[in-house]
């Protein structure tokens, strides 16, 4: 993975890319970012830069030896460590167990959350955990010396996950070996243990704003630009979460809305039962969307009156709707 398949995030990159050029690296890292915001993308295409044989001023090449298997997740000095479960009862699973199945997450789902990447190897209901095991087999991969590159990397994901066993990789993290580098990649630094936090180096991954997520969603999932800022706006810099509203987008919940205040203040109690009625077979999803939408539609009508058309970007058809409301205690007009 390359800086370039990132979304946004050019002042972190460039931060990262820093490090590298003034040999300024630390030899632990602790990225920080919210679900949706592509910590963990960045840690992997961070990982790639600094093993590439001939990078440029800002990226990898992507085609060298190094590159190739970074991209393919098989390079031999770039480990994963990521919450797992036992396959069977009795079971001590470690991320090596899984690597087949990591690699296919990456694969469909790099912005994918800890949910997606749990229920991608069927686990259900059983809580995913970094194990003692795990960390056992973490200090046995990072004692070995490198096998091709200057530096090992270890990505571990969701640290969150470590809760006690986390205790084994302190002497190991504030003293590793030699060209040794952890890169910790976490949604709350709250869950994850101070005695950790206390020896890493912070990289904050900022929110992404919406033009970078609508601008995305227009290339990554063929929206058009109205609809991709639409869906930019009801998922608050959360891209993952984009993708998900973006697979419900077929229907028209401006219209839903408009429906709905019409049942409210002319329609009459018959009318609006007929609505509840309708909306009642959309399902729990749907059902949910629609009310992000008509939040959302709520925040720009408040917006657009404090800060005009022109104050925030936002799709051409809620403007439209949303500046009928600030006219209008009606939001029944039809165009």
């Amino acid at each position: 993975m390359q800086f370039k398949d990132i979304i946004g995030q050019e002042a972190t990159k460039k931060q990262l890319v820093e490090m590298v050029n003034r040999s300024r690296l630390s030899h632990a890292l602790f990225f920080l970012g919210k679900e949706g915001t592509g910590a963990l993308p960045l840690a992997m295409a961070f990982a790639q830069y600094i093993l590439c044989e001939n990078k440029t001023e800002g990226e990898s090449c992507g085609v060298c030896p190094a590159c190739k298997k970074a991209a393919g997740l098989i390079h031999p000095d770039i480990h994963y460590s990521f919450p797992v479960i036992p396959k069977k009862s009795g079971d001590k699973p470690i991320s090596s167990d899984y690597l087949p199945e990591w690699r296919e997450f990456i694969k469909g789902l790099p912005y994918g959350n800890v949910y997606d990447w749990l229920q991608s190897i069927q686990a259900e209901n059983k809580q995913g955990n970094i194990t003692t095991e795990e960390c056992n087999d973490i200090f046995r991969q990072l004692a070995l010396k490198s096998y091709e590159a200057e530096y090992k990397i270890l990505i571990l994901w969701m640290p969150e996950y470590l809760g006690v066993a986390g205790n084994k990789l302190l002497k190991l993290i504030e003293e590793p070996p030699e060209k040794t580098l952890f890169i910790l990649v976490a949604e709350n630094e709250e869950k994850v243990l101070g005695t950790i936090l206390s020896r890493t180096q912070l990289v904050k991954i900022p929110v992404l704003d919406n033009l970078e997520v609508a601008t995305a969603l227009e290339q990554k999932a063929n929206l058009s630009a109205d609809q991709a800022l639409q869906v930019a706006a009801l998922s608050n810099g959360n891209y993952r979460e984009a993708i998900h509203l973006a697979g419900h987008n077929e229907e028209d919940w401006q219209s839903y809305l408009r429906d709905w205040l019409n049942a409210i203040l002319q329609g009459g109690n018959i009318v609006l039962v007929k609505w509840i009625e309708d909306v009642a077979k959309l399902g729990r999803e749907n059902q949910k969307q629609f009310l992000f939408y008509f939040n959302h539609l709520l925040g720009q009508s408040i917006r657009l009156r404090i800060l005009g058309p022109e104050g925030f970007p936002i799709s051409e058809k809620d403007r439209d709707f949303a500046l009928n409301s600030t006219r209008s205690p009606l939001l029944v007009s039809r165009r």
